[in-house]
């Protein structure tokens, strides 16, 4: 049984972090929340999403869970405005959702889970360098360094958050100042490259977070935590590096 009742903007907002990364999911639901588990089909960024009871108007669910083509799903939330809300109930005996939208109701087919790649196993460890910042900080040095290159360092030197691209003709060295850093601490040296294509998409979430809590080590994922839905919904995206030989 799955019934809910949410704000048009909460809900896209939610469902967004999850499709710039994926086109199908499953989706699981339990009394206490809406959860997704992602990984893209490169096995090179995972997503979690977390929606909290909270973030509804109403909800009641058991435990379940359903598959989901969220480029159809993302579609049909399109049609909402912005103030709408947006009621979402499950036919589990036509093995369907109805999405009400102000006087639309639409009827979609949901697709059968086990047909959908499995969810990944999130990976557990301990990285040495934790900065937080605004996401919009974040994205701005993303937008610059595609400029550049494909692939971009992210490290802590001394201190200091630097995002740095380096193409055949030219380079740029982002220092994040104190002034737009909400706190760093590092106990180690982090500095790992990464795949910009990736972190573009990811900016079109990450670049609406107040803030976004950023782990980072030496050659390993990095971890990108933030919060959606006024605070009722949590999300991080997991980046695997590109290892480069020292020199």
């Amino acid at each position: 049984m799955f019934s809910a009742e949410i704000s048009s903007e909460k809900l896209k907002e939610a469902f967004e972090t999850v499709a710039v990364l994926v086109d199908e999911c499953k989706l699981r639901f339990s009394p206490t929340k809406l959860s997704i588990r992602a990984v893209d089909p490169a096995n090179v960024a995972m997503v979690t999403l977390d929606l909290y009871q909270d973030a509804f108007n109403k909800y009641e669910a058991s435990e379940g869970e359903i598959g989901l083509d969220l480029e159809r799903l993302m579609d049909i939330l399109g049609m909402a405005g912005r103030e709408e809300t947006v009621i979402l109930q499950l036919d589990e005996t036509a093995h369907k959702l109805l999405i009400s939208i102000g006087g639309l109701v639409y009827t979609t087919s949901l697709l059968d889970p086990t047909t959908i790649r499995r969810e990944p196993k999130i990976p557990q460890f301990e990285l040495p360098a934790h900065i937080t910042l605004p996401g919009s900080v974040l994205v701005r040095a993303i937008k610059a360094a595609v400029k550049v290159d494909e692939y971009m360092w992210m490290q802590v030197v001394n201190g200091t958050f630097i995002l740095e691209a380096e193409g055949d003709m030219d380079n740029i060295r982002i220092k994040v100042g104190e002034d737009e850093l909400i706190e760093l601490e590092s106990s180690d040296e982090a500095k790992s490259l990464f795949k910009l294509e990736y972190l573009q998409d990811m900016g079109k979430a990450l670049g609406k977070a107040n803030e976004v809590r950023i782990d980072l080590g030496k050659d390993y994922p990095v971890k990108m935590n933030f919060k959606i839905a006024e605070g009722s919904g949590d999300v991080t995206y997991l980046l695997a590096p590109r290892v480069v030989e020292s020199e």
